[in-house]
């Protein structure tokens, strides 16, 4: 790592979410915003005055002055921003999904191994207070209902809402089941972009446990909800909201009760730790091989939905 007494962050991508990235390093005590890599003339200036940063012109410019990245760009331009920040030693907080397909992630994860780089993918949900939650509470989930759902924006539709939206859940899912998936069943439809905007998928893990899960990005309402069955007990809880209830079996009734939620900002958690394994040299909550695996298993889902009446196995 580049000498330094904080950790020196960019931010490649300053629009809807790489602002707050740009905002929350700024904050954080344990890193410095070096500065930004932003297309838009206009956003550049603004996020350089509003922080006190500079704009590089490059990404060679930028792996120079940092020793670690967020790349906040559409996940079409991933792998191409990824992989010279990579060549020029930068740590990398790579937004979700990782990139478009496993030709990509399988060139990321290469150079990161080769240059010895950390790779985190910004799957948030796995930094969000419920997770945390989940992950204390789940032991051998038997049925997982996954719901989310949100009003249409056309930032994020050079992919379906599987690789948009879904692919939060599913990430979730693999963490919670831990064990092989055995069949993949799904539909999905267009709506008002060119790929699929609403989508159902069916997962059935070698376990036994089965998850199905619904993702539409043409809703009137935002939903991000999952509810986890197991032996005795349920689990129902609301990730936007960061709350949720427990029911468990008390002789032959249910005893329902709150589940006693710390609130906090999932990206300022997600960033907190990225950056403290920087300096740690540690190992991400969500690296690249868990974020390969929620792009493999969104990647199926999306060709099952492309060649309607197909079940993978």
């Amino acid at each position: 790592m580049k000498a330094s007494s904080k950790i020196r962050c960019g931010v490649v991508g300053t629009g809807y979410l790489g602002q707050h990235h740009a905002r929350i390093y700024d904050a954080l005590e344990s890193c410095e915003l070096a500065g930004i890599l932003e297309a838009d003339d206009a956003r550049a200036a603004e996020i350089c005055e509003r922080h006190q940063c500079s704009r590089f012109e490059s990404l060679a410019e930028l792996a120079t002055a940092c020793d670690a990245v967020s790349i906040v760009v559409p996940t079409d331009k991933h792998a191409e921003v990824a992989l010279p920040l990579l060549e020029g030693e930068c740590h990398l907080l790579i937004e979700k999904p990782l990139c478009v397909n496993l030709q990509e992630a399988e060139a990321i994860l290469e150079a990161a191994k080769r240059t010895d780089c950390i790779v985190q993918v910004g799957h948030i949900e796995h930094y969000n207070p419920v997770m945390a939650y989940l992950e204390k509470a789940v032991a051998a989930p038997q049925f997982i209902t996954a719901d989310r759902l949100a009003p249409f924006n056309p930032r994020g539709t050079e992919v379906g809402v599987v690789l948009d939206l879904m692919i939060h859940d599913l990430g979730v899912i693999l963490a919670l089941v831990r064990s092989p998936i055995a069949s993949i069943e799904a539909v999905g439809v267009k709506v008002l972009s060119n790929s699929e905007d609403i989508a159902n998928a069916r997962i059935a893990f070698k376990n036994g446990c089965v998850a199905n899960v619904n993702a539409s990005r043409v809703s009137m309402e935002k939903v991000r909800e999952i509810r986890v069955f197991q032996s005795e007990n349920y689990l129902s809880l609301d990730f936007m909201n960061q709350s949720g209830h427990f029911l468990r079996k008390d002789g032959e009734e249910l005893t329902r009760e709150n589940i006693p939620i710390e609130k906090e900002e999932p990206l300022k958690l997600e960033l907190a730790s990225f950056v403290n394994v920087v300096r740690d040299a540690g190992e991400p909550k969500v690296g690249a091989d868990l974020g390969r695996s929620a792009l493999e298993l969104a990647i199926q889902v999306s060709e099952i939905i492309s060649k309607p009446n197909t079940v993978m196995r």
